[in-house]
Order: structure tokens, then C-alpha cells, then sequence
């Protein structure tokens, strides 16, 4: 076997030379240790400059864009390592890629405070994997190296390293495999408190309250909150059980439960439930299975808590269908290292902290709640509209813009109406009444405002009005602007498009969306329709693979990029080449986004460029 032998030059010495290994990828059907089949070194040529290299055994290959360097020194800086071109490769855990099969050696300029020779220490990062289909953990070897006397001096504190980039769910993925397993899953949590207040969760907030409202009279702060415990958990496990199961079989979770049918079925669950809180009928479990429940458990709200558990399980399947940058963390470390311990943990904590305002929402709502009375009814026709437009929300996913629109329209409507804004007050009317009323009657011009906006082809209920212009004294309605999207359905497409994009010395981006993903919906209603995004990306081709049908060529497409799901994003040069690290996945506003561009699309002076023009 071979040994990892990291050499100090203290003189200038010919370029880097690497010999080759006897190391084999076939050692008795194991794959043997890292440190056996990539071996870095470094030597110094000059005072400025150094070779880096990493032994490659057959068999195995290092990801390029894994490859970084960074100095450990106050008194030097590395320059950008120069690496040669790789060998494209499709990786099942990366997708396309460009990758180094053999040796590969790169210089590194180095930039000095001082002149006189020094002994330096260089962080070198790096991952690898098998052909046979072992993928080892990232890497970092600190090798130290020592330098002659220097030709040039330079103003270190002006010199900015330069490394390779790392996507957020890059990072999350090193935090579960480099940190400890409390550590990890502890950052997960608040990863997913973070997610709490997104509308990848919010929508829960109905679900757990109508089903706390049910308790009627009897629901008391430790009620409301064991209640929530049970959703919460129910949630929890069955996010990380189906998150395990996706990436152990390398299917589109999201796809899977939000099939139409699945989606109707839960909205007229959703829709019988707000029937239930308006008092068309008594909602409960029948009386024989409440009897045998009650009997199993000696315990009467059994049924109750059971039925919290299981809202729970599907509301993670259903409600909650968001791809985040931690959730493809955990996914990927699961699909590379098959370590279920780790990831499925970090998943599990990731749940709890999505979870966690939810407990409070039961605790808080098992004090607040009224017991009975004129209050209780209302507070059970408010939770009736937030069912009917959880309902809505989940329908939107499959229905087009302008109806949806619509929906909501009649539904704001009619709540402003239930609020008594077309009522007629007396002047001796309580505050409370003169308050319902003032925001019932702005709701009703609100869902007027709506309803004209989707008759005339709006679907932004935010900009209801957006279809609309007054011109000439006359109502013009204007057609909606379509986003500059050019659709791709196979990986030829892709190809080809991106071929003409290089002959033309454009760059591109490739948008994964789904009729069902609300992500999606978000970033073509708020992130691409901005003035200044679309500016920056005027000299861009815009690509899209609708992954709705998740058929065999929406899975090839996926799969090249190693892609989980939508919305997923990934960039292209003008040279047609992935800029790896810049992925976005989830969400992103706008002021981020064009952030984000400027450095995924060649830096801040062609964006302000293009922005300006």
C-alpha cells in the first residue's frame, strides 16, 4: 500500500513530479483508507509560487471544483490555484461534473509580507471517490511548506484569497459529516426554526389550531400543548422516515405526494373541516372507535391525540413539500455516505425545530381560547376561512393562476362579510363590533380587488390590480408578462440550448419547477419579475425543466445535476461550463438573488453593467 509522505522543500526545486501508486481499488472487495488512493503534496518552486499535487490511484477520481487552498499564515496569501481541465463525468451524487481521473498538479502563487524565506502552512481541501461507488468524506490536510527568500513583496491585506465556492447546502452537508452529532443536529434545529416562519409551515398553524378548537370547552394549556407534541411529533418522523426512504431510493419526494388526485383529496378534507367549524355538522370520530380507543388507553382523549399524530404525518408529507438548502444537505449525505445515523438525526432535529412555534401555538391557544359563548363560535368560523384557504393554497398548486385568484377572492370576501363589514351599526354598537366591522369592510374591497385582478387574468393576489391600467381615462386591461423561459424537457434539449447560448457568448440558467411546488410559484411571482433581476439576467438565457410529470426524462434531467427537487437552480458560463457552488435551492428574494448573481454569473461589475443599461 501506498503512504502519505507530505514533503518540505526549502529550496527552489524542478516542477512537481508524481510517480504512480500501487495502491488498487480491489483490495479483497473493501475500498481501502483516503489517505491510500489521494495523496496530496507541495513543493515550493520559487519564493512566490508552489506546486500543489494530489496522487490519484486508478480506479478513483477527485472532484475539481472540491479542490482549495487557502494559506494558514498572517504573513502570506494564496493566489488562486490554477487547476487544468478536468474529464466531464456524470456522478450519481453530483450530477455533471468535471473530474480528475489521473495525477493532477496546479501552481499557486503565493503573496508575501516579508522577503526573507519562511516556513508555511497551507489548508488543503479536496474529495474524492470511487469508481466502484464509495464516495469518501471531504477532506482537509494542513501541509506545511517552506519558501526561499522572495523576489516581490505584496500588501497581503489587499490580497483576497481566492477559494472555491460553497452553496449553503454544500455547507449544511459539511457541518452533519464534520461536526459532532449534537452539534450538527443542534444547528439543524434552529435550521429548522427558520423554516417555521416560512410558508413551508405556516400552513400547520390552521391545521393544529382547528384541531385544538375542536377540544371545545374542555382544552386547557398542557391540553393544547400535548396536543401539539403530538403533531408536532407525528410531523417529525414521518419528514425523516420518508426522507431517509427518498434518499436511499433516489426519488423525487415532493412529486410523489403531490399528485392531483392527492392534493383534491386533502382539500376537501380541509373543506369538511371548515364545514365542521361552522357548525354544519359535529366533527368527531365515530362513537364505536372513540369506545375502543378510550378502552386501549384508559384514556378518553386518546382518539384526540391520535388523530393530532396522524394530521401530523400528512400534513409533513403534504403541506410541507418546500425544498430547502437543509434539507438536500441531510438528503446528500445520506445518498453519498449511507451514514442514516447522522443525517437521518440532523432530518429528525431539522423537523423538531419546524415544530417547535407550533408547541407554543398549542400551549398559547389552550390559554386563550375562549369556553364557550358568542367569542368561542367566532374564533371556530375564523379557523372554518383559514381551513377553506389551506384548501385554496393547496389547490393553487395545480390550478392556474388566475383561477386560484378567484378563490380567494370569494373566500376574503365572504370572511369580510362573516366579520360584519356590510353590516349596519347603531352608534351605541361595541368597540369590538366597530372594529369587526372595519375590517370586514376592508376585506370586502380587498376581495373585490381580487376578483376583478382574476377576471382579467391576474395571479398575484399581493398585486391584485397588477392586469389593470388606466389610460386615457379607460380601464386597459394589459397582458401579463411572461417570463423570457425557454423550456427543456430532455438532457438533449438542455445540451443544445446551452450550445447556442456558447456560440452566442451568452450565459445561462437552468430553473427546476413544478406545478405543485409553491417555492416555484414564489420565485417566478416575486424573484423573477423584478426589474433589476431581469435586468441582470437581460443578457442571460433563461432555461426551464418543468419536473411536474417527474417521467423518465424529468428523473434523467435531476439526476445529471444530482438534484433533489425544485426549485433548484444551476448556472452556466459562457463557456457552456456548470459553475459549480453557486447552486440556489429554495426559495430566494429578490435582493438576494441578484446578490447571488453577481457572483454566479461572473461578478459585480457585469451585473451593474447590465443593471444600468
Amino acid at each position: 500500500t501506498a503512504e502519505v509522505k507530505l514533503r518540505t522543500v526549502s529550496d527552489a526545486t524542478p516542477k512537481l513530479k508524481l510517480g504512480s501508486l500501487g495502491a488498487s481499488s480491489d483490495n479483497n472487495g473493501e475500498f481501502p483508507p483516503v489517505d491510500e488512493v489521494f495523496l496530496p503534496e507541495v513543493f515550493a518552486v520559487d519564493g512566490n509560487k508552489v506546486e500543489v499535487g494530489i496522487r490519484v490511484v486508478p480506479g478513483f477520481y477527485l472532484y475539481k471544483d472540491k479542490i482549495s487552498v487557502r494559506s494558514l499564515s498572517d504573513r502570506a496569501r494564496a493566489g488562486r490555484l490554477d487547476l487544468p481541465k478536468g474529464k466531464k463525468k456524470v456522478d450519481e451524487y453530483f450530477g455533471e461534473v468535471e473530474v480528475y481521473l489521473e495525477d493532477v498538479v496546479a501552481p499557486l502563487p503565493i503573496a508575501r509580507a516579508t522577503p526573507e524565506a519562511m516556513d508555511l502552512e497551507l489548508e488543503l481541501k479536496y474529495q474524492g471517490c470511487a469508481e466502484g461507488g464509495l464516495c469518501y468524506m471531504p477532506q482537509t490536510r494542513v501541509i506545511p511548506v517552506s519558501l526561499p527568500e522572495a523576489a516581490t513583496v505584496s500588501d497581503i491585506s489587499t490580497v483576497i484569497e481566492a477559494a472555491a465556492p460553497v452553496s449553503e447546502q454544500a455547507r449544511l452537508a459539511g457541518v452533519i459529516t464534520g461536526s459532532s452529532l449534537w452539534v450538527a443536529a443542534g444547528l439543524f434545529f434552529l435550521a429548522g426554526l427558520g423554516l417555521a416562519f416560512t410558508p413551508c409551515v405556516l400552513p400547520m398553524v390552521p391545521i393544529l389550531s382547528g384541531i385544538i378548537a375542536g377540544e371545545g370547552d374542555d382544552v386547557t394549556p398542557m391540553r393544547g400543548f400535548t396536543l401539539a407534541l403530538s403533531y408536532v411529533m407525528g410531523m417529525a418522523l414521518v419528514y425523516t422516515a420518508a426522507g431517509i426512504a427518498a434518499a436511499a431510493a433516489g426519488m423525487q419526494l415532493q412529486a410523489t405526494f403531490n399528485q392531483p388526485w392527492i392534493l383534491i383529496l386533502f382539500s376537501a378534507l380541509f373543506v369538511a373541516l371548515a364545514l365542521g367549524m361552522f357548525g354544519a355538522y359535529d366533527l368527531q370520530m365515530p362513537s364505536s372507535i372513540q369506545t375502543r380507543l378510550a378502552g386501549a388507553s384508559g384514556n378518553q382523549k386518546s382518539g384526540t391525540m391520535i388523530g393530532a399524530f396522524v394530521m401530523g404525518a400528512l400534513s409533513s408529507l403534504i403541506v410541507t413539500a418546500c425544498v430547502a438548502p437543509a434539507l438536500i444537505a441531510a438528503l446528500t449525505v445520506m445518498a453519498q455516505t449511507g451514514d442514516m445515523l447522522r443525517s437521518g438525526s440532523a432530518l429528525f432535529a431539522m423537523s423538531l425545530g419546524m415544530g417547535a412555534p407550533l408547541l407554543l401555538v398549542g400551549a398559547a391557544q389552550g390559554k386563550l381560547l375562549p369556553k364557550a359563548g358568542p367569542w368561542m363560535v367566532a374564533v371556530k368560523n375564523a379557523f372554518g376561512f383559514m381551513m377553506l384557504g389551506l384548501a385554496i393554497w393547496m389547490l393553487s398548486r395545480i390550478l392556474p393562476g388566475n383561477v386560484t385568484m378567484l378563490l380567494w377572492a370569494v373566500l376574503i370576501f365572504m370572511a369580510g362579510v362573516f366579520m360584519g363589514g356590510l353590516t349596519t351599526l347603531n352608534s351605541d354598537s361595541a368597540v369590538a363590533q366597530k372594529l369587526g366591522k372595519g375590517f370586514g369592510f376592508l376585506a370586502t374591497i380587498y376581495g373585490v380587488m381580487l376578483l376583478l385582478g382574476g377576471l382579467t387574468g391576474g395571479s398575484n393576489p399581493l398585486k391584485p390590480l397588477a392586469s389593470l391600467s388606466f389610460g386615457g381615462g379607460s380601464l386597459v386591461v394589459e397582458e401579463a408578462h411572461a417570463l423570457p423561459f425557454q423550456r427543456v424537457k430532455t438532457v438533449a434539449d438542455l445540451d443544445r440550448e446551452l450550445a447556442a447560448a456558447r456560440n452566442d457568448g451568452k450565459s445561462a440558467f437552468l430553473d427546476f419547477y413544478a406545478d405543485w411546488c409553491v417555492s416555484c410559484k414564489e420565485m417566478e411571482a416575486y424573484t423573477f419579475t423584478d426589474d433589476a433581476v431581469q435586468a441582470a439576467l437581460s443578457n442571460t438565457v433563461w432555461l426551464q425543466a418543468d419536473v411536474t410529470d417527474n417521467d423518465e426524462a424529468d428523473q434523467a434531467l435531476l439526476s445529471r445535476f444530482g438534484v433533489f427537487g425544485p426549485p433548484t437552480i444551476i448556472f452556466f458560463g459562457a463557456d457552456g461550463e456548470q459553475r459549480h457552488g453557486y447552486e440556489v435551492v429554495g426559495y430566494m428574494p429578490a435582493d438576494d438573488f441578484l446578490e447571488h448573481l453577481q457572483d454566479a454569473l461572473g461578478g459585480p461589475s457585469s451585473i451593474s453593467a447590465q443593471v444600468q443599461n
